[in-house]
């Protein structure tokens, strides 16, 4: 059972191209965004739903009321304890359906007010990685220039260095003519 437990975990593998890594960041905060957008139009449709329920409340209500109202003319108390009863169940579903509705409401506001967070987010970060791949493009571009360059400076210093020993070897050969001509004086 504990087989695993002092292997140690493999931490994800982080792109090695910066572009990838900003790839994967705003795929990951474009799915979170779909995420919270979808509660909150679960959000909402709930609300829809309750608002009817706070309708259906509020009828029921009316018409106790108005059966109440009846059974006391007719001096029915029976009817009228038991009218009595399903008034105040009616009105703690009228509230507890209200409260859910506000709950329901401020939350579906809240996941909006997250979402369009997200998406702003994403598109700076869209905007960030064109403005990289920009960067990283004409630092290629430097690079390239740079090395072209390194590699001239690279061939004139072979060719510096081969002038040099030519004319070493022509002082050389200069130095041996002049031996020869002071050994044959």
């Amino acid at each position: 059972m504990l087989f695993g437990f002092w292997k140690r975990r493999k931490e994800p593998r982080r792109p090695v191209d910066p572009l990838a890594a900003f790839d994967e960041l705003i795929e990951n905060l474009e799915r979170q965004a779909s995420e919270v957008r979808k509660s909150a139009a679960t959000l909402l449709a709930l609300k829809a739903d309750l608002a009817r329920g706070v309708e259906r409340y509020t009828r029921r209500l009316e018409d106790i009321s108005e059966r109440r109202a009846t059974a006391q003319l007719r001096g029915d108390a029976h009817a009228v304890t038991v009218l009595a009863r399903d008034t105040s169940q009616a009105e703690a579903l009228l509230a507890t359906t209200r409260e859910s509705m506000a709950r329901a409401d401020s939350d579906g506001k809240l996941l909006l007010e997250a979402a369009a967070e997200l998406g702003a987010r994403v598109a700076e970060l869209r905007q960030e990685r064109e403005s990289a791949s920009a960067r990283l493009t004409v630092g290629g571009i430097v690079t390239d220039a740079l090395r072209e360059r390194v590699a001239r400076f690279e061939q004139a210093l072979v060719v510096d260095a081969a002038r040099d020993e030519v004319e070493r070897a022509h002082a050389l050969a200069d130095i041996y003519r002049e031996e020869r001509r002071e050994g044959t004086d």
